[in-house]
């Protein structure tokens, strides 16, 4: 945690009050307002300091999060791009396979009309000698 000159100001400016009323404590004397409430202001500040340091360990860990997000967008990143790569070759293979099978349907097609016309054929033959 970073203290401001304000900060440390205001602990030296305490500190010997502190320890005095700490003494006058001790020894069982009575505390007067003006005591405890600088044993509040103290744990006040106490209480800030303590949450300005969460404030900062969660200020690390949001960074760091955001580290990971970065981290993991550049690999959903790159999988993207080879899920486009996949892509791109499975519209090939189609395109291939689209053609494969137009092929394949125009030499059947041939050899259909071809029997047809051999059996048309060879039916007038078979009429004619009949």
């Amino acid at each position: 945690m970073n203290k401001t000159k304000v900060d440390d100001m205001l602990i030296e400016m305490i500190t010997p009050k502190v320890k005095e009323i700490e003494e006058k404590f001790g020894n069982g004397e009575g505390l007067t307002q003006d005591d405890i409430n600088t044993l509040l202001l103290k744990s006040q500040y106490n209480h800030i300091n303590h949450l300005d340091k969460k404030l900062d360990e969660v200020t690390l860990d949001v960074a760091s999060l955001k580290g990971e997000f970065n981290d993991l967008k550049s690999e959903f990143n790159g999988l993207k791009g080879e899920f486009n790569g996949l892509k791109g070759e499975f519209e090939v293979l189609k395109v291939s396979i689209e053609h494969t099978i137009q092929k394949s349907l125009n030499r059947n097609m041939v050899m259909l009309f071809g029997m047809m016309g051999f059996f048309l054929t060879l039916s007038k033959i078979i009429d004619k000698f009949s």
